[in-house]
């Protein structure tokens, strides 16, 4: 997925909790618009193929959740047979008089062909770890170590599973591709529709081969478990559970051929006893008593880089929140700081002296006689 795409949202135009339907609409709504058919403006075809991309992650439930979960990190890596081959896009445009035709030629053969996996060696799956990191980390940016386990191809049978000197054998089901196709065809009134169908050769398991004699290394897998250390640039400012991408880091193709996939290294920020982050912002908890609260005080606030003195003015309200402006976390891409926001407690005694509870009595009365005084 590039980073230059919009939100899947976005581009069909539906909110974040739309159902099914709704989204089947308005995919059919605006793919029948952009149809390069009927609309002939240069950018309709990039349009239409934009909007079945989007149609193609929001109308089935697990890419949707996964989605929604991590963005496109979540999706990242789907073929175009893991897109479109689940679709009934009969359903969709039967009645439409459209002739489109899925396997062959046709816009979404096109679309299909342009997506589909290389005829060449099948790339990896992608991998995903963990970083967690200090709030000066995230407010300075810079490398990072991370450590993780990931199976790389083994070097006794460079990935082919087999041992040294005998092949895998090539799968008959589906003649080595570990797929199988199914075309059917419908006659409509307005004309003749082409489904194909592309599905994982149940035979082989999607692999494409049988192995008679496994290596010795691995046991037929084709790949071992290696420990992994890998430097990573932290941005700046890296907002909650962003994904960075490594490429080339990620799982071992099962093809001897085939290149890895790509590594996905998801930044969290480590719980802080100081603060509470929202995004830029940092937020703090501080406890005064009622007489600082009345007459006013300053309180030692911790902030990343040292600390500074907050004068607390008199009168001061339980929840009232004093702002140290620019003090915050960087803001992701721009050229700014989020604030550290204190918000104040006041504490109410539970228990009292008998000298401190004549003190309270005093201060009573002479509130009542005060207001007394204002209402004559």
């Amino acid at each position: 997925m590039s980073p230059e795409q919009r939100d899947y949202y976005e581009v069909l135009g539906v909110p974040h909790d739309a159902d099914a339907k709704t989204i089947k609409d308005t995919f059919r709504k605006l793919a029948l618009k952009y149809h390069p058919d009927r609309n002939k403006a240069p950018d309709a075809e990039a349009r239409f193929k934009e909007i079945a991309e989007a149609y193609a992650i929001l109308s089935d439930p697990k890419k949707r959740a996964d989605y929604d979960a991590r963005g496109f990190a979540g999706v990242a890596g789907f073929s175009a047979e893991d897109l479109f081959s689940g679709i009934d896009f009969g359903d969709i445009f039967g009645d439409t008089g459209f002739g489109f035709d899925f396997g062959g030629g046709g816009l979404f053969g096109d679309l299909f062909r342009r997506h589909r996996r290389p005829a060449g060696p099948a790339r990896g799956g992608d991998l995903e770890v963990r970083l967690v990191i200090p709030l000066e980390k995230v407010n300075s940016g810079g490398d990072e170590t991370v450590r993780f386990n990931r199976p790389v191809t083994c070097t006794s049978c460079h990935g082919s599973g087999a041992k040294q000197g005998t092949e895998p054998r090539k799968c008959s089901a589906c003649n080595g591709t570990g797929q199988q196709v199914t075309t059917r065809k419908e006659t409509k009134e307005k004309g003749t529709i082409s489904f194909q169908q592309i599905t994982t050769c149940p035979v082989c398991n999607g692999r494409g081969t049988f192995i008679d004699n496994p290596c010795e290394t691995c046991n037929g897998r084709g790949e071992i478990n290696k420990e992994d250390e890998l430097k990573v640039t932290i941005p700046a400012g890296v907002e909650e559970g962003t994904a960075l991408r490594i490429p080339g880091h990620g799982l071992p193709s099962h093809d001897p051929s085939g290149q890895p996939g790509d590594l996905y290294v998801i930044v969290r920020s480590k719980p802080d006893s100081r603060f509470e982050r929202h995004g830029a912002d940092l937020w703090r908890l501080e406890t005064i008593e009622i007489p600082d609260a009345v007459l006013g005080t300053k309180l030692d606030i911790p902030i990343l880089d040292g600390r500074v003195e907050v004068k607390v003015p008199p009168g001061s309200q339980p929840d009232e929140v004093l702002r140290l402006k620019g003090k915050g976390l960087p803001v992701f891409g721009a050229p700014m700081h989020g604030d550290i926001n204190i918000r104040l407690q006041v504490h109410i005694p539970e228990k009292l002296t008998s000298e401190e509870k004549e003190l309270y009595k005093q201060l009573r009365e002479m509130g009542a006689n005060a207001k007394k005084h204002w209402w004559q």
